[in-house]
C-alpha cells in the first residue's frame, strides 16, 4: 500500500478544507473527495495475460442557497484533475447553479460537527489508503499453481482478479469531518473443457484476497464440469430448487435495492399496503429469516455514515455525516423497515434509516446445513450456479426475469445425476421468501450480476419450493 495525493499534489484533506474555505460568507456546503486506486490481474487459458494499476481523484461541491421560508436550492459539481486554483471556480460554479435551482424538496439544515460523526483529527489526517500488487502477492503464488494443475488436468481457466481502496473525505460547512476507506476485491473463475462444450463458474468477494482459497474453487470448478459430462432436458415448469448463496444475493440485492420508504409510501412497489401506507409489520416468511445491513459487520464493513454525491428518492445530500448504523430490513421473516433519508422519513411517518453498502441473510435456526448437505438430502430438485441479466418486469410485485448461466444441475435422491438446459426465470423474492423451505448457512459471497456494483453480501443456500423456470433458454 502505498499514500496518494489529492487535487495535483494537495491532500484530499486540503482540497476539502480549501474548497469549504472558498464559499461564500453564511453559504452551507458540502465537500467530498474520494481517492480511489485499483489493480487487476487476468488470465485465460490457463495462462496470465494482464495486469494493470490505476488511480482516481474526484471532487464533488454541493453549495446550498438558503432562501426565506426555509427554502433552499442545490448546486452539485463534480469534477476530477482539478489544479488546486481551480478548486475556487468549482465552488463558485456549484454556487451559480443553487442560486439559478428549484428549491429542493428535501432542504434540511445540515447535519452538524458536534453529533455522532464527529471530527477525529488523528483519523481524519492520515493519507488515504492505496492499493498496489502487493494485495495479490500469496494469491499469485496459489494462482500459478491452481493453473499449472488446470492445465495437467486438461482443463482452462479464465478469469480476473481486482482489488481497490477509495478513500472518501466528507467535509461541511457545519463541522462535520469524516472519512472511511473502503477496501474491495473480487476474484471471478471460469473453467471450461478442453473442447469448450462445458462450463463452470465460481467467485469470490474480498477485502485484502488473504482468504481467498484459489485452489479450492477450481477443485469444485472440476467437479461441477463432471457433473456436466451427462445432459438431461428439461421443460419449463416450477422446480424445487437449491439457490446458492451467490445466486440469493443477487435476488435479495435488487429486493433491498428497491425496499424505499418512499416509492412504498406513494403505492409504487411490493412493499406498498393497499389502501395506503407500508406495508412494514407484514409477515413475508413463515420461516425466521433476518435481512439486515450493518457497517460493522465483520468481513463485510463499511462507511458507518450517510455519504450523499446526490439527492435521490430515499437519500439526501442535506443527511451528509448522519449515522448509519445497523438496520433490520426484515427480522424473523416480519418486514421491519424501510430505508429511508430525513425527508422521505418525513413523508412516510417511518423512522430515518439510511441504507448501508452491504447486506446480510441468515437465519437463527442452530445447525443450519451447507449446500452439500441440502444437496444430500434433496428428492428431486435442480441445482443452480448463479443468474445473470435479471431485469424487472413488476415493480408492484417485484417480478424479476433472467437467466440461469454456467451449470443447472439435476439432484435426484441426493446426488447430482447430470447437467440440464438453462432456462429463462420470472421470479418476484418477495414470494420466493414465501416459499422458503430450507436455509443453510450464511457465508460471504460474490453476486454474479451485480457485483460490479454491490459486493459486501453474506448469505446462505436457499431451498425454494415451485421456483418459476418460465421458458427454456439457449443461453450457456
Amino acid at each position: 500500500m502505498s499514500e496518494m495525493r489529492g487535487v495535483s499534489g494537495a491532500s484530499p484533506q486540503d482540497t476539502v478544507e480549501r474548497a469549504l474555505a472558498a464559499a461564500r460568507p453564511g453559504g452551507d456546503c458540502v465537500v467530498i473527495a474520494d481517492e480511489t486506486s485499483t489493480a487487476n490481474l487476468r488470465w485465460a487459458g490457463n495462462t496470465l495475460t494482464t495486469n494493470g494499476v490505476a488511480a482516481s481523484r474526484s471532487l464533488t461541491v454541493i453549495a446550498i442557497d438558503r432562501r426565506a421560508g426555509g427554502a433552499a436550492g442545490t448546486g452539485v459539481v463534480s469534477r476530477s484533475g482539478l489544479r488546486p486554483d481551480q478548486v475556487e471556480d468549482v465552488v463558485r460554479e456549484a454556487e451559480k447553479a443553487a442560486a439559478e435551482a428549484s428549491p429542493a424538496e428535501d432542504a434540511a439544515e445540515l447535519v452538524t460537527g458536534d453529533g455522532p460523526v464527529r471530527s477525529d483529527e488523528s483519523v481524519w489526517s492520515y493519507s488515504p489508503v492505496a492499493t498496489d500488487f502487493g494485495v495479490f502477492r500469496g494469491f499469485a503464488a496459489e494462482l500459478g499453481e491452481t493453473l499449472r494443475a488446470a492445465e495437467a488436468a486438461g482443463r482452462k481457466l479464465y478469469g480476473f482478479a481486482e482489488h481497490g481502496v477509495t478513500s472518501t473525505f466528507l467535509g461541511t460547512s457545519t463541522g462535520v469531518r469524516a472519512r472511511y476507506d473502503q477496501p474491495a476485491g473480487r476474484l471471478e473463475l471460469n473453467a471450461k473443457s478442453a473442447d469448450s462444450s462445458r462450463s463452470a463458474w465460481a467467485g469470490a468477494a474480498t477485502r485484502d484476497f488473504t482468504d481467498v482459497d484459489v485452489s479450492a474453487l477450481d477443485v469444485g470448478l472440476a467437479e461441477r464440469l463432471s457433473w456436466q459430462s451427462r445432459t438431461v432436458e428439461l421443460p419449463a415448469g416450477r422446480y424445487e430448487t437449491l439457490l446458492p448463496p451467490t445466486a440469493v444475493s443477487d435476488l435479495m440485492i435488487y429486493l433491498y435495492w428497491s425496499a424505499g420508504a418512499r416509492d412504498a409510501g406513494e403505492g409504487r412497489t411490493v412493499f406498498s399496503r393497499p389502501g395506503g401506507g407500508t406495508r412494514i409489520g407484514d409477515r413475508l416468511s413463515s420461516v425466521a429469516v433476518d435481512l439486515f445491513s450493518d457497517p460493522s459487520h465483520p468481513g463485510l464493513e463499511c462507511a458507518p455514515f450517510v455519504v450523499a454525491h446526490a439527492s435521490g428518492r430515499d437519500w439526501s445530500v442535506f443527511d451528509n455525516g448522519l449515522p448509519a448504523g445497523r438496520a433490520p430490513w426484515i427480522s424473523s421473516g416480519v418486514l421491519t423497515a424501510l430505508h429511508a433519508s430525513r425527508y422521505s422519513a418525513g413523508l412516510t411517518g417511518l423512522p430515518v434509516t439510511p441504507a448501508v453498502d452491504n447486506l446480510v441473510m441468515s437465519s437463527d435456526a442452530s445447525g443450519a446445513p451447507s449446500l452439500e448437505s441440502m444437496i444430500a438430502s434433496t428428492k428431486r430438485g435442480l441445482l443452480l450456479t448463479c443468474l445473470w441479466y435479471i431485469r424487472e418486469v413488476d415493480p408492484q410485485t417485484l417480478l424479476l426475469t433472467g437467466l440461469t448461466r454456467d451449470g443447472v444441475y439435476l439432484v435426484e435422491d441426493g446426488e447430482v445425476v447430470g447437467a440440464v438446459n438453462n432456462f429463462r426465470f420470472n421470479e418476484t423474492p418477495v414470494g420466493l421468501l414465501s416459499r422458503l423451505l430450507e436455509v443453510g448457512a450464511t457465508e460471504p459471497t460474490l453476486p454474479r450480476e451485480w457485483g460490479d456494483y454491490f459486493n459486501r453480501a453474506a448469505m446462505p443456500p436457499l431451498r425454494v419450493e415451485a421456483f418459476n423456470m418460465s421458458s427454456v433458454s439457449q443461453a450457456s
